[in-house]
Parts: C-alpha cells; sequence; structure tokens
C-alpha cells in the first residue's frame, strides 16, 4: 500500500513497476491519508507485507500513521517516504519502528530491491 497525499504517485508507482504488475509479482493500492490507509487496514481481505507511507501529509502525518500501525500490525513492514532528508525525521521514524527511510525523489531500483528481499 502507498500512502501519499500526492495522487500522481499512482502513475509514477504504476509505470516504475510496470512489468512487476504485469508479471503479478507486486500489486500495488494507493490511499492518499493517513486516515484512508487505516481504514483499509481495518478492512483488509488481502495480505498487506508493506506499507510506503509519506510523512508530510494533511491530517494525521506519516508519523503518527507508522505509530498505529506499530502498535496494531507489527508483522507489515513500513518504510516512510519523504523529501526531508533530515536528521531528526530520520531518527524519529526509526524510533517509531520505521523498517526503513527513503527520501525523495525515490530511487525505484533501490526500491524494487527491497520489495523483492519481503516477497
Amino acid at each position: 500500500m502507498v500512502v501519499d497525499d500526492e495522487q500522481d504517485i499512482t502513475l509514477l508507482f504504476k509505470q516504475k513497476f510496470r512489468k512487476e504488475i504485469r508479471q503479478k509479482k507486486v500489486e500495488f493500492s494507493f490511499v492518499f491519508s493517513a486516515e484512508d490507509a487505516l481504514n483499509c487496514l481495518d478492512n483488509q481481505e488481502n495480505h498487506l507485507i508493506l506499507i510506503l507511507a509519506d510523512i508530510n501529509m494533511p491530517g494525521m502525518n506519516g508519523l503518527e500513521l507508522l505509530k498505529i500501525i506499530k502498535d496494531s500490525y507489527p508483522d507489515i513492514k513500513v518504510f516512510m517516504i519523504t523529501a526531508y532528508g533530515d536528521d531528526y525525521n530520520y531518527q524519529t521514524a526509526i524510533q517509531c519502528g520505521a523498517d526503513d527511510y527513503l527520501t525523495k525523489p525515490i530511487k525505484f531500483e533501490h526500491l524494487k530491491e527491497k520489495i523483492n528481499e519481503l516477497i
């Protein structure tokens, strides 16, 4: 699941993972707020193994979402994605249980390697 308030992220991920999606190696769902992500998690029927969450979102931010996910769904891996490469956000994300921290622009080949390690 990709959680980002920027809706154009959907097209970007679909382009970058076109081959993997076509081969059914990965499947993405996209939500545009932390609140929507929690609703999906509460109603999930599929086995979700990874959430890619933006930090800076209106309403509940990605770090708040991270805390809830790690408390309620500890088996789900969470990678934080942010435009902020500062040490404070990095340390906060790691302390809250982030499994990885990626800065924008996303290096998709690197992300693909990390996803392949999970599946």
